[in-house]
């Protein structure tokens, strides 16, 4: 039966050789981000910052890069703007949400700017109207803010019941650690990078979590499959054989996912860039957790090697002395 080979079945790559290079670059850019995080401070969106969100129906089609250039001039800051898809629309019946970000400490956009935006569409399409006009506060963005870092904490808590469950706490411990590398480190690239920061990303980064841990727990069963399997290995070598057997599994998802999210990131527009830029960093760098992060954390805190009946008997488990 013909299976398609990415690597070959000999492949023995030495991936924790150098772990204790890896596993520091990937402390010291989580100390960086962090950083970054609290002297440069994140882009908020609409959605976290506050605004007005305006919707609007035409008769022509919308061209939402037209849109953008009519009120750029305007200079109104962080302005979002979609195109609303309903199949009980006519072909006459064309609607946009444009979200505009609050003006200073104003709650929403006053009446006189709204006025402004209106020309300035009015100028680019005569039969664009105005059908209504709903504003974000600071207390609704508040609490999306908090409803937000819950949902991302809830996340991790159970991946790490689930992962305790499945195997060890000492897995669980490594997972959970890869999964909050990967999160401060999308973090920090949307720092750096000053991309817009709203609730598509947190969803972005629960997508993340999802696709880091699938990755994480392919490679541990397979660790724990070779634990159970080479009592008399070393669990360094163990890791590796691993590894280096995912590894065609890995590559194969990691290439075809880039595939559409590369796709999403040229095609996709404006409105899910951030979205689709965030998952193409979170192939990146769960890939590189699951490796350099998760196992080198099971490495050095010991695992069992045997979980069958009378595995406290047979002398198999793992020492700390291993560790290198």
């Amino acid at each position: 039966m013909f299976r398609l080979k990415i690597v070959p079945d000999d492949t023995n790559f030495n991936f924790m050789a150098p772990w204790k290079y890896t596993f520091g670059l990937s402390m010291i850019l989580v100390v960086a981000s962090i950083v970054a995080f609290f002297s440069i401070g994140l882009n908020f969106g609409i959605d976290f910052r506050g605004g007005t969100s305006i919707r609007t129906e035409a008769t022509q089609p919308i061209d939402i890069g037209a849109y953008r250039d009519a009120i750029a001039p305007l200079e109104l800051g962080d302005v979002a703007i979609t195109e609303v898809f309903d199949p009980t629309y006519g072909p006459e019946q064309n609607v946009a949400m444009i979200r505009i970000q609050a003006q200073g400490e104003a709650e929403s956009v006053t009446p006189a700017t709204l006025s402004q935006v209106e020309a300035a569409l009015q100028g680019y399409d005569d039969t664009l109207q105005f059908t209504s006009v709903e504003s974000v506060g600071p207390k609704v963005s508040g609490e999306l803010v908090q409803e937000a870092i819950l949902a991302v904490i809830a996340a991790l808590g159970a991946v790490l019941v689930y992962i305790w469950l499945r195997f060890e706490w000492q897995f669980a411990l490594g997972a959970v650690a890869a999964l909050v590398h990967d999160i401060i480190l999308t973090i920090g690239v949307f720092v750096v990078l000053q991309m817009r920061f709203d609730l598509t990303t947190i969803a972005a980064l629960l997508t993340i979590v999802g696709y880091s841990l699938n990755d994480t727990v392919v490679v541990f069963d397979r660790v724990r499959e070779n634990l159970i399997k080479f009592k008399q290995r070393p669990v360094e070598e163990i890791i590796n054989l691993s590894l280096n057997e995912t590894l065609t599994r890995t590559l194969m998802t990691s290439f075809t996912t880039l595939i559409a999210l590369i796709s999403l990131f040229v095609l996709g527009g404006d409105v899910i860039r951030g979205f689709v830029f965030a998952m193409i960093w979170g192939v990146f760098v769960g890939t590189w957790s699951s490796v350099y992060v998760a196992a080198v954390v099971v490495k050095r805190l010991g695992v069992k090697r045997d979980w069958g009946k009378g595995a406290d008997k047979a002398g198999t488990q793992f020492k700390t002395s291993d560790a290198k």
